[in-house]
């Protein structure tokens, strides 16, 4: 059973008495209404919580969900970034989860955050639910391309059926799905190495390396420029990783150059 009423799901697995419960979304109380309503009907209990991740959408109901269920246990990676050390319990990638019906087994996904985590159910083809590195709507926001990059690649290999995100409609190929977010971000990535590859090419001791605003110009033409600021932040992640690929030198005032010969796409 998930839950989108006001913007982030919430997920109930399993088919017995004892459930495993999934993100706890904003701390909204008719977030707590819904929940004490479904338990109700079911006539169910909530063992275990697992949190995808920090932030603030996915971990603050988790006062509420322990109002009604205070012997609940509460798992995140790495229960001190924003979380409670004292009270919450560490989930390490690889665990795994069983209740009645259930199997969830933990894979740390570091990307949207550092302590980013999906969890794969065994009993439905593998299906995962995918926080928010990958989403029923729109794209991801990430901290780190590179982490973000990889984690894709392997959350693509362990997903084998439906995905269900952080936000929006359940999706019915995951996998599917993983391996267009990763499409896209080459894409993108290789539209940058363009841009910097033509400026390079114009005037190889030029001063005018392109800032990141400036590569965001050539290639959100088609975007309102009211959003370039935040397509600005995407490419500077993707500029990011380029330099730890050694592909790409930060010139310094927010500038950025092919290392050496033109890079390859």
């Amino acid at each position: 059973m998930s839950n989108n009423l006001v913007g982030t799901n919430t997920y109930i697995v399993g088919t017995g008495h004892d459930r495993i419960l999934i993100d706890t979304g904003e701390g909204f109380p008719k977030w707590l209404d819904w929940l004490k309503e479904f338990v109700s009907q079911q006539n169910i209990n909530i063992k275990t919580a697992l949190l995808t991740h920090w932030h603030h959408d996915h971990i603050s109901g988790v006062p509420q969900l322990l109002s009604l269920f205070p012997s609940a246990t509460i798992y995140k990676n790495n229960p001190s970034l924003k979380g409670d050390p004292s009270m919450w319990k560490d989930i390490q990638d690889g665990q795994e989860f069983k209740t009645e019906g259930a199997t969830l087994r933990a894979l740390h996904c570091p990307g949207h955050t550092t302590d980013h985590m999906a969890f794969v159910l065994e009993e439905e083809d593998d299906a995962m639910f995918t926080g928010d590195n990958v989403l029923g709507h729109g794209t991801a926001v990430f901290e780190d391309m590179a982490a973000y990059m990889s984690s894709l690649e392997v959350m693509a290999s362990k997903v084998g059926g439906r995905a269900y995100p952080g936000h929006g409609d359940v999706i019915v190929d995951g996998k599917q799905k993983i391996q267009g977010y990763i499409a896209h971000r080459k894409e993108r990535e290789n539209q940058v190495l363009e841009v910097l590859n033509q400026a390079s090419d114009k005037d190889k001791n030029s001063q005018a390396a392109p800032t990141s605003m400036e590569i965001v110009k050539v290639i959100y033409t088609d975007v309102p420029e009211t959003l370039h600021e935040a397509a600005q932040r995407g490419v500077v992640q993707i500029l990011q990783k380029l330099v730890k690929d050694g592909k790409v030198e930060d010139e310094g005032e927010g500038r950025w150059r092919v290392r050496g010969a033109s890079a390859s796409l």
